[in-house]
């Protein structure tokens, strides 16, 4: 029987790698039953298998995805700082080592996705990861006034080395092949991740989405073009690129933007497998976005006040 079949036996029987995982459970808090939606970042999470060689590892509220070989491991996204503790224990809960990591990637340059990084990055020796847009701020622990939440969101702890990649770039390990997709608007390095899982001779096309929400701290205007040239179009771009995606099983930085809770686990009530989620999310999304806009329209002045 393959390893992630046998693990995920384990898991369903709520008794995976009990002993692999006991100096973790002794120093971590012990995961939630099922997360609720609109959980607590760092509410802890038990491990969950996705689909062949692909893994939830995150907490309650942020998603970290464990993809793994035989030559070695790539994490995507840290969550927060406190909750890269938490990643490791449901890493090695199911029976992996946090030291075969051998790549970790970003969805984007927020706390609540790049925090845990730089403990992951130390404690695996891992090579992190990110397109160039994004892996200054990586380096950095924070962004510039080129985020659209620059003045709301918190620093992070630094990464000290970014291996930067290009859009459309490969990231290769074994048998795993990853595809980056820049998608900005969230952030300017925001990125879109693909790759194939593949179980039975069965595989389906993995696409971890990043959260394209046009959030913002208020003073930043996406309708602003003469502070923010070429942005919007930019922005709706990326929406597009990953609404058109080849896409089977759908993922999130945020579980409850994709409803991940419903359809992970072996209480889950939706399918896993939807080759229209991507377009799906994708009109969420926009229709967000125009709600941004028309909301700023509504109060043309907020940021020249600001200034």
């Amino acid at each position: 029987m393959p390893r992630y079949l046998a693990l995920a036996a384990l898991l369903l029987c709520g008794v995976a790698a009990p002993a692999l995982a006991a100096a973790d459970t002794a120093r971590v808090p012990q995961p939630a039953a099922t997360c609720p939606e609109g959980a607590d970042w760092n509410m802890p999470a038990a491990p969950l298998h996705i689909y062949a060689d692909t893994w939830y590892v995150g907490t309650c509220g942020l998603s970290s995805i464990l993809i793994t070989s035989p030559q070695g491991h790539v994490l995507i996204d840290g969550a927060t700082e406190k909750a890269a503790p938490l990643i490791e224990a449901n890493i090695r809960a199911l029976g992996f080592k946090v030291e075969d990591l051998r790549i970790i990637l970003n969805s984007h340059e927020h706390l609540d996705h790049a925090g845990g990084i730089a403990q992951l990055q130390r404690d695996s020796g891992a090579t992190v990861m990110a397109l160039s847009a994004a892996a200054g701020a990586l380096e950095h622990g924070k962004g510039d006034r080129g985020d659209p939440q620059y003045l709301s969101i918190e620093a992070f702890p630094a990464i000290p080395h970014v291996k930067r990649l290009k859009d459309g770039e490969e990231v290769t390990l074994g048998p795993i092949r990853l595809t980056a997709h820049a998608t900005p608007g969230h952030t300017p390095g925001a990125t879109t991740w693909t790759w194939d899982s593949c179980q039975d001779g069965r595989c389906h096309h993995t696409v971890y989405a990043d959260s394209l929400s046009a959030y913002t701290d208020d003073v930043y205007r996406y309708s602003d073009e003469a502070a923010h040239p070429g942005v919007l179009a930019s922005f709706r771009q990326a929406i597009a690129t990953m609404a058109a995606l080849p896409c089977d099983i759908l993922l999130t930085p945020h579980p409850d933007a994709s409803q991940m809770w419903k359809r992970l686990g072996p209480n889950a009530t939706l399918p896993l497998v939807d080759e229209t989620a991507c377009h799906r999310y994708g009109e969420a999304v926009t229709a967000r976005l125009d709600k941004r806009l028309a909301d700023e329209k509504a109060t043309p002045e907020k940021e020249k006040a600001a200034r």
